[in-house]
Parts: structure tokens; sequence; C-alpha cells
């Protein structure tokens, strides 16, 4: 019977708590952004205004940053996660590019980077019940 070493149970541990502290991060924000997307509050509208979108692609966006907040919490459908893994990261660098090349707020721009990057850390360290083809395997 293999033993399993107490570095290995501390990795696990610090893998699941980076996981959840990143997904949990994401998913407030996708939820919470979502819900004002949809409610188009004037914050929200006047800053997809301003970066040249329609109004009108707030509500689709808010629906698909709810939609994907769900995807990434609900346990299974690992395919479903990485649709939803995909389309955050490019709303994301989507955002840093509007905002940049806009030259609106750039200063929120390393809070977008930050959103990327919690993004590709609840990817990576997603556990292996929740990957798709030979890695969900393991």
């Amino acid at each position: 019977m293999a033993t399993i070493s107490s570095s290995t149970r501390n990795w696990a541990r610090v893998r699941a708590a980076g996981y959840w502290t990143s997904t949990v991060a994401v998913t407030a924000e996708l939820a919470i952004g979502g819900v004002w997307d949809i409610a188009r509050i004037p914050y929200v509208s006047d800053l997809v205004t301003h970066l040249g979108y329609p109004s009108y692609f707030l509500v689709l966006l808010g629906t698909w940053k709810v939609l994907g907040a769900i995807a990434l919490l609900v346990p299974r459908c690992a395919l479903v996660k990485e649709w939803a893994y995909a389309g955050v990261f490019f709303t994301y660098t989507g955002a840093v590019v509007s905002h940049l090349t806009t030259g609106y707020a750039v200063g929120e721009v390393w809070v977008l980077s930050m959103l990327t990057a919690l993004t590709a850390v609840s990817w990576a360290l997603r556990p292996f019940g929740r990957r798709t083809g030979g890695l969900a395997e393991r």
C-alpha cells in the first residue's frame, strides 16, 4: 500500500486553496459584473459607450458573464468549463485592449490584467475531475 507523503498532501492543499481562491474571485466578478451589465447601471453604460460598443452589447455580455460564473462553479461539465474559461479570458483581454486603444481609464488595466491572471491560475489549478480529455482521467 502506497503512502502519501506530507509534502504531497501539503501541495494538494495549496493547489486546492489556490484554485478556489482564484475561482471565487473570478466568478464573483463575473456574477456581479454580469448583473451590472444586464441592469445597465450608469457607470458601466458610460464606460461601454466610451469604449465604442453599443448599449445592447451589455445585455449580451452580462448574460454570458453570469452563465460563465455558473459554469465555473458547478461540478462536472468539463467541456462547458473549458468554453467558459476561454470566454472569460477573451473578455478580460478584450477589455484590456479596449481600454488601451481608447485611452479610457488606463488605470483600470492593472485590475483587468489581474483578473486575466486569476483566470489563468484557476484554469491551471483546476482539479482533474474538472478537466477534459486524458487529464481528467488522472
